[in-house]
């Protein structure tokens, strides 16, 4: 489903349900009722009028209620609020435990959509910078913040993604894991490391361009 998906003039609501099923014989009536009544999308308006968050809503009720092998969502809850994006989640995740396939998903809620994830890629510039499981991501970079003195000492002979400066303290993203003679190092020095968040990785790959993420649930190659 795309972000701008068009539909002709006239159609509302029950255009769009009635005409679902010859597209997609997996089609789930419940799926698509429990979304419709969830996200409160008007029945009588037609679709031309909707705002942009009832746009999203009636992509995610064709995209997910068509149950198909391969599904692409391209930022699908645009305008939609968070008890909507709350409900978007639910399903999702109840109906792919349910009924699992692939489901493709675009997003730069990094934070809020985190856990739909199974697996992660991070792509920049064309390039695919990160592929892995999920539960992987923490161990291909982590943050180190404190003193600039100290950031430059315990990144020093690493690859640094990314580094922000205020005043005399320095947070930096760097590749890899550390290890316990880093952490210990840090200790002394008074910084801090961590896992880098799936966030800090996104924005720490594209920095040097428009940020780009692509996220994937379901089937593994």
């Amino acid at each position: 489903m795309r972000d701008n998906q068009r539909y002709p003039d006239s159609y509302r609501l029950h255009h769009v349900l009635r005409i679902a099923p010859e597209f997609a014989p997996n089609w789930s009536a419940d799926v698509a009722a429990e979304l419709v009544d969830g996200f409160r999308i008007p029945e009588k308006t037609p679709i031309k009028k909707f705002s942009r968050g009832q746009l999203s809503s009636v992509a995610i009720v064709l995209g997910l209620g068509s149950r198909a092998p391969l599904t692409l969502l391209d930022e699908p809850y645009l305008g939609l609020d968070v008890t909507a994006r709350a409900l978007f989640h639910d399903v999702l995740l109840r109906d792919y435990t349910a009924h699992p396939r692939t489901i493709v998903l675009s997003t730069h809620l990094i934070e809020e959509s985190e856990a739909l994830f199974d697996r992660v890629l991070i792509i920049d510039g064309g390039r695919v910078r990160v592929d892995c499981d999920s539960d992987d991501t923490a161990r291909v970079a982590f943050s180190v913040s404190g003193s600039a003195e100290s950031v430059d000492i315990l990144s020093a002979g690493r690859t640094v993604l990314l580094s922000h400066t205020v005043g005399g303290l320095k947070s930096a993203t760097v590749t890899g894991e550390p290890d316990a003679d880093l952490t210990t190092r840090a200790r002394t020095l008074g910084a801090t490391i961590a896992p880098a968040s799936l966030q800090e990785l996104v924005a720490a790959f594209g920095a040097d361009s428009p940020e780009k993420a692509l996220v994937t649930k379901g089937a593994r190659a």
